[in-house]
């Protein structure tokens, strides 16, 4: 297994840069059941967050590029089942990638609820708002 940075996934997905896409692609493309590739949960928040603040994906673009790498039967995603959770928290509410990963993961560890100050999660993701 081999353990895959976000830009690597960012060059990947993009398709931007004319030396590094290739590469990315070609290291993508070589990965197989016996060497998969890992993508960790910070991995796909920074990759969110670049999609958004560097390329302007709109949240369906994001949503679809997430599906996309979760369903690469190549790839291993930490924490699957948690990233996929909050993947559809994301998709239906008005809050943060970020956030809805950590409700989630919170709810799978078995907390009673997470704590928050920002309006938008504690309305969209089960989170509590802290007064």
């Amino acid at each position: 297994m081999i353990a895959i940075d976000t830009n690597v996934l960012v060059r990947f997905i993009a398709q931007d840069d004319p030396k590094q896409s290739p590469v990315a692609t070609a290291f993508i493309n070589e990965l197989d059941s016996e060497a998969p590739g890992f993508v960790t949960l910070v991995s796909l928040v920074e990759l969110v967050w670049v999609m958004q603040s560097c390329y302007d994906a709109t949240k369906p673009e994001i949503v679809a590029i997430m599906e996309m790498l979760m369903r690469t039967q190549e790839l291993i995603i930490e924490n699957a089942e948690t990233a996929i959770k909050a993947l559809s928290l994301f998709a239906k509410s008005k809050a943060d990638f970020a956030d809805c990963l950590i409700e989630r993961s919170a709810n799978n560890a078995g907390c009673n609820y997470t704590v928050t100050f920002d309006d938008k999660s504690a309305k969209t993701t089960g989170m509590k708002h802290l007064a």
